[in-house]
C-alpha cells in the first residue's frame, strides 16, 4: 500500500481508504455487520488506515461498525466522521445562514454522540457534511471547532462538499480555515481538476475523492439489466434510461483502452489517484471481494498519460442525484 500525506494535517493515510456509507445501511442495501465487519477487517490487513464515516450513516450505526474495529487494531488507524447540518438540508441551499446549519453548540453535541459511537476519545478529522461558502466568516462555528480542538476531542477539520459543487468551498480553502476537503471526482465529474484541486495544492489542504465509481457506474458491472433491491438509493439513482447511458459510456472508454470492462473499476480509480492533489480516495466496500480487488490499486500507480488523455475527453456534465 502507497500512502500519501493528507495535506497540512501531515497524516500518511492510505492511497485507498474505506468509504463506510453502505455500512450503515440506511440507503444501501444487502451489507451485513458480520461482511461489513470482515470487509473492515480485511482492508486493515492490506494496509489500509483511513476510515470515513459520519453520524448520519444509519443514525451512528456505521460509526459503531468502525470504531469496534478500529479499537480491536493495534496500529493507527485514521477515523474521519462528519456532522449532520441541523437543518438536515442536503446539499446546502443558497441564502440559508450558518446558524441554521452549523452553530457552535450544534457543532459540539454532534462531535460528543460521534465520539460515543465510536467508542474513540479522539476524531481523527471532523468533517461538516455539507458545506456553503456563504459561511465563512459566518456564525459561531468555528468557535466550536476550535473547542474542540483545544480539548483534543478532533484533531483536524474538514468539510464535504455539496455533489458536483467543487467551487462553493474555494473561499473556504483559501481562508487557511480548512485541514481537508472531501468531493466528488471521477471520470465523469472531473469538475475539481478546474478550480479545486489547484486551490487545495497551493493552500495544502487534503483531499478525499468520494464516489470515485460513480456509484457503481463506473465498475463496468453496471448494465441495463441490473436491479438492486427494494429500497436501494441506486434505483434512483439508475433509474429510466441511465443504465444504458452508463454501460454504453464505460463499453467506449474500456474499447478505447483496451481494457476488460469488468476490471474497469481499477482505471476508474487510478483516474483519480493520478491526480496528485489528491491523498485519498474511499470507496463503498461492503464485501471481502471488493475490499480485496481495490486494495490492489493503492500501489503507487496512476495512469499513463495517453489513457488520461483520452479519458480527459469523456467529462460528462450531469447529476443523477436528487430529481
Amino acid at each position: 500500500m502507497n500512502y500519501r500525506t493528507l495535506g497540512k494535517t501531515g497524516l500518511k493515510v492510505s492511497e485507498i481508504g474505506y468509504g463506510a456509507w453502505g455500512i450503515g445501511k440506511s440507503m444501501w442495501l444487502g451489507a451485513s455487520d458480520d461482511e461489513s465487519l470482515k470487509a473492515l477487517n480485511r482492508s486493515i490487513e492490506l494496509g489500509l488506515n483511513f476510515i470515513d464515516t459520519a453520524l448520519g450513516y444509519g443514525d451512528g450505526h456505521s460509526e459503531r461498525l468502525v470504531g469496534q474495529v478500529v479499537r480491536d487494531h493495534s496500529e493507527p488507524i485514521y477515523v474521519a466522521t462528519k456532522i449532520p447540518p441541523k437543518n438536515y438540508q442536503w446539499p446546502a441551499r443558497a441564502g440559508v445562514h450558518a446558524n441554521e446549519t452549523f452553530t457552535a453548540e450544534h457543532v459540539i453535541a454532534s462531535t460528543e454522540k460521534s465520539l460515543i459511537n465510536l467508542g474513540l476519545d479522539t476524531i481523527d478529522v471532523q468533517q461538516f457534511h455539507v458545506w456553503s461558502d456563504e459561511w465563512v466568516g459566518q456564525g459561531d462555528w468555528l468557535e466550536g471547532v476550535r473547542k474542540l480542538k483545544e480539548q483534543g476531542k478532533i484533531r483536524y477539520f474538514g468539510v464535504s462538499i455539496n455533489d458536483h459543487q467543487p467551487e462553493s468551498a474555494i473561499q473556504l480553502v483559501e481562508s487557511g480555515l480548512v485541514d481537508s476537503v472531501q468531493v466528488i471526482y471521477n471520470i465523469f465529474d472531473q469538475s475539481p481538476q478546474d478550480q479545486l484541486l489547484p486551490a487545495c495544492e497551493k493552500n495544502n489542504v487534503g483531499v478525499i475523492v468520494r464516489v470515485a465509481l460513480d456509484e457503481g457506474g463506473l465498475t463496468g458491472r453496471i448494465t441495463p439489466e441490473s436491479t438492486f433491491d427494494e429500497g436501494d438509493f441506486r434505483n434512483g439513482y439508475f433509474r429510466g434510461d441511465r443504465k444504458q447511458q452508463v454501460y454504453d459510456r464505460v463499453q467506449q472508454m474500456a474499447e478505447e483502452l483496451g481494457v476488460e470492462p469488468d476490471n474497469f473499476a481499477e482505471t476508474a480509480l487510478r483516474f483519480v489517484l493520478s491526480q496528485p492533489a489528491v491523498s485519498t480516495v474511499i470507496p463503498g466496500m461492503r464485501s471481502v471481494r471488493n475490499v480485496e480487488r481495490n486494495m490492489s490499486v493503492g500501489d503507487g500507480q496512476g495512469l499513463p498519460a495517453d489513457q488520461l488523455a483520452k479519458l480527459a475527453k469523456h467529462r460528462w456534465i450531469r447529476s443523477f442525484y436528487g430529481a
